[in-house]
């Protein structure tokens, strides 16, 4: 099977690139912007059709959720407008869409878990942009799935695991925000999870969405305490609240994801984040 996977740089598509060679049977494409710009319509349809693409994994996306704010018609164009030209391409060849999003097209004031079915009500340019890309996938992919997912971390890429134990490392406290919850999700996890769903997606399959992310919740004070405790590091971690560290973007308080879907769908579960980040850890 030919396999695109676009942003392959990030976090997602670098865990994909390491799982290569644990699925032979399949020919991957790894693409960044400078080998494939998704923005330019015209070059994703050519490069979809003349590699035969069976299956698109779309990883890339303007993912500084504060920068938005400042660049929100880059944020657009890269989340939204790339989303939708992906889209295109992988349905003139009938080709699986498999696209990244987030819990950040939820407002952030649940108090359960999220369903696929909950209303979307982003706060943050990064959010609307991207909820308008899964728009742009429903309205023009012929099959595809959206993945929600949530709180990436992995040993590539800049992401909070990885600036938590340099900062550890260096400072006797660091303070960390407790009244924001959601799921740490291991990038190393969700992709093997994509390549174990994908033979088990339906051939007559339209666009579904899917949230999926590791089992338990943390705050970032829960996730930072972890990482410094497994790392067996002498910084003190001390909880402070959102407001001591204003952004310009506002966070989500409470971000949980149902999973219930996803696993009843294809079968999948995801490990207990901390069990993960313990593995993410051991290659940092």
């Amino acid at each position: 099977m030919n396999i695109l996977v676009t942003g392959s740089k990030g976090q997602l598509g670098s865990e994909l690139r390491e799982l290569e060679k644990e699925y032979g049977n399949h020919k991957f494409f790894f693409t960044d912007v400078n080998e494939l710009d998704i923005i330019n319509a015209e070059k994703t349809m050519q490069y979809v059709k003349s590699n035969k693409i069976e299956v698109a994994i779309n990883c890339a996306a303007f993912t500084a959720v504060d920068s938005a704010e400042k660049n929100k018609s880059e944020a657009t164009l890269i989340n939204a407008i790339g989303a939708k030209n992906i889209a295109q391409a992988c349905a003139k060849v009938n080709a699986l869409l498999i696209h990244i999003s987030t819990d950040y097209v939820f407002e952030g004031k649940n108090f359960k878990p999220y369903t696929e079915n909950d209303t979307a009500g982003p706060k943050t340019t990064y959010g609307k942009s991207k909820l308008d890309g899964e728009i742009e996938v429903i309205f023009n992919a012929k099959r595809a799935l959206i993945f929600r997912t949530s709180w990436l971390f992995s040993s590539h890429g800049n992401n909070f695991v990885k600036t938590i134990y340099e900062k550890a490392k260096k400072e006797k406290e660091i303070k960390v925000v407790y009244d924001q919850i959601g799921n740490p999700t291991y990038a190393g996890d969700l992709a093997r999870a994509i390549l174990e769903i994908i033979p088990k997606v339906p051939q007559k399959i339209r666009t579904e969405i899917y949230n999926i992310s590791n089992e338990g919740i943390a705050s970032w004070y829960d996730f930072a305490h972890a990482i410094v405790n497994i790392k067996k590091l002498s910084c003190k971690v001390t909880p402070v609240l959102s407001k001591e560290f204003p952004t310009e973007a506002i966070r989500p308080y409470y971000s949980v994801l149902n999973k219930s879907r996803v696993k009843k769908d294809f079968g999948i579960t995801l490990p207990h984040w901390r069990d993960s980040l313990e593995v993410c850890l051991a290659k940092i």
